[in-house]
């Protein structure tokens, strides 16, 4: 899975003028799900995300979380994240898992940090428009494959 963080002071998706989701202090999430991703893939990168640490302290460095900041969490499913662009001029989303699994993992991405922090979420296969005010500008873009390769750098050598 693949998401591009963003910190942002509000954050809103509208569908057909209608606002779906809203959120404040806090993180846009545009979530891209890949082909293979699994369920472990959605828990690593939320956790990852809900940790880390992206929001000023009292001393104005970057030392808090969001959930240090008791923010919230705007999720946007995008399978744009996934397209490949080395050929052509076209990009392609042959990345991309197949639309009825992906959902599945968004709708499980959104659950998963549902539990933990305020989060609200677009809806999957809509035309949304999302509006945001990005603080700082603070933008990170995060794949689960990186976090799941580190645990299993760190795994190999725990047990040396």
């Amino acid at each position: 899975m693949l998401s591009v963080v963003q910190r942002v002071s509000e954050a809103e998706v509208k569908i057909d003028g209608e606002i779906t989701a809203r959120g404040s202090m806090g993180l846009l999430l545009l979530v891209g799900v890949e082909r293979g991703d699994c369920e472990r893939d959605a828990e690593l990168l939320a956790e990852k995300i809900l940790k880390t640490r992206i929001f000023e302290d009292g001393e104005g460095k970057m030392n808090l979380s969001v959930t240090d900041i008791g923010g919230s969490i705007v999720a946007v499913p995008n399978f744009t994240l996934t397209a490949s662009y080395r050929k052509g001029n076209r990009p392609d989303f042959m990345n991309s898992e197949a639309p009825v699994r992906a959902k599945a993992l968004f709708e499980y991405f959104c659950t998963y940090l549902s539990e933990k922090i305020h989060t609200e979420c677009g809806v999957f296969g809509a035309d949304m428009k999302v509006s945001l005010c990005n603080d700082g500008p603070v933008t990170l873009v995060m794949d689960s494959r990186v976090l799941s390769r580190e645990r299993m750098s760190m795994e190999d050598s725990n047990s040396k």
